[in-house]
């Protein structure tokens, strides 16, 4: 492990809205900074210091100083707003090139691939399925040309390149897509054998977590001793909440149920939602309905807590008639709601009330569901 902690920072000439999340407020849909998981990874990573991650050198590193720069710049961005929406203090290099780690024999996570000659690095030692989790803005802002990659990639019958994106810093996106991405995962695993290389850009945060959720529903380990192991093997921040979230989902057949937010009011011009179920980086706007004298939004939601916040022409508010959370150490409150099954009794809450646990396991019959799911669902979704 190299220790990186040492490295100069610069000061951040990026703010968070680049990727696309509001600094001063964060979603969610559990209370992330309390969960016993997220204690445990703070504690793993070393709340108080950079994680550390193992370094193998690429072609990157060998760019000219001002460009070399210029990438010092954009890690240091990152870092920092990865820090900021994590949760927890987390440093990438991308000017160091690509990283990775071992968590079992034919299970790698690690950073995204930069040039051609990843795909050579990673078919030396045995890779057949290379799986990227990032969106094209994660690419664009380190500059990664994803096509050529993918196309040098083809060029191999042993190898294959495949991606499925999820929202960067976003746990309720990896909520929502971890079923479709894991399923993904497992007819590639399958159908390529071999070592499979699971990637997001610094590997740090999606793609541990998309390995925990294949450890935990198709390798069958309990998700505690997922967490555990993982951890042992590379030091990381994987939202382990959204994947219990992702295991009701789909025990309970990616079912939702309709909420409506209202902001009273008629001299508004435009009201808009920012959180719930989209991330703060994203907007929804509201209907103006003229008999109610109010702006109406109805939507379907999976159960869950949900952060937001209406912007109204512009400005950042609160709800004053809905329900509104403590303030966080900034001093910013957000309106939230919970989407629940209101029957104690049903399998819905008896099954969010074991998943509150954290010895949590999965029965012999919810495995059986989770992999028929895994096996069925669509790649397209």
């Amino acid at each position: 492990m190299n220790c990186l902690q040492n490295l100069p920072r610069l000061i951040s000439v990026m703010s968070l809205q680049s990727f696309g999340i509001q600094s001063a407020i964060h979603p969610c849909f559990v209370n992330t900074m309390t969960n016993q998981y997220e204690k445990r990874l703070m504690n793993a990573t070393g709340l108080h210091r950079s994680c550390l991650v193992k370094v193998t050198p690429s072609s990157s590193t060998s760019i000219d100083m001002e460009g070399a720069k210029e990438s010092e710049e954009k890690s240091d961005v990152y870092s920092n707003n990865m820090t900021e929406a994590m949760g927890a203090v987390l440093t990438y290099r991308h000017e160091l090139g690509m990283n990775y780690d071992f968590i079992t024999p034919d299970l790698i996570v690690g950073s995204c691939l930069q040039t051609r000659e990843d795909v050579d690095k990673l078919r030396s030692i045995g890779v057949k399925t290379i799986y990227c989790l990032q969106q094209d803005s994660d690419l664009e802002y380190f500059s990664v040309d994803i096509g050529a990659i993918r196309e040098y990639a083809s060029t191999f019958n042993d190898i294959q390149h495949l991606r499925a994106e999820i929202r960067d810093f976003d746990a309720f996106d990896m909520r929502l897509r971890l079923p479709y991405v894991v399923s993904k995962l497992h007819k590639a695993i399958n159908r390529n054998g071999g070592i499979t290389y699971i990637h997001c850009t610094a590997g740090l945060g999606r793609a541990p977590a998309t390995a925990l959720a294949y450890m935990f529903w198709v390798q069958g380990y309990k998700l505690n001793d997922a967490v555990t192991f993982l951890l042992s093997k590379r030091s990381c921040f994987p939202k382990v909440d959204a994947i219990k979230s992702a295991t009701a989902d789909i025990l309970t057949g990616l079912k939702k149920k309709p909420v409506t937010l209202t902001w009273k009011g008629d001299k508004s011009s435009i009201v808009e939602i920012s959180g719930l179920d989209i991330g703060w980086g994203q907007k929804i706007p509201l209907e103006y309905d003229e008999k109610e004298g109010s702006w109406i939004l109805h939507k379907d939601l999976p159960e869950g807590r949900y952060e937001y916040k209406y912007i109204v022409d512009g400005e950042w508010l609160t709800n004053e008639h809905e329900l509104v959370t403590p303030a966080n150490k900034d001093g910013h409150v957000n309106n939230y709601i919970q989407v629940s099954d209101n029957d104690p009794k049903s399998v819905s809450s008896e099954l969010w009330g074991r998943l509150a646990c954290d010895d949590f396991d999965l029965s012999t019959n919810e495995r059986e569901i989770i992999r028929q799911f895994l096996d069925t669902c669509p790649d397209d979704v």
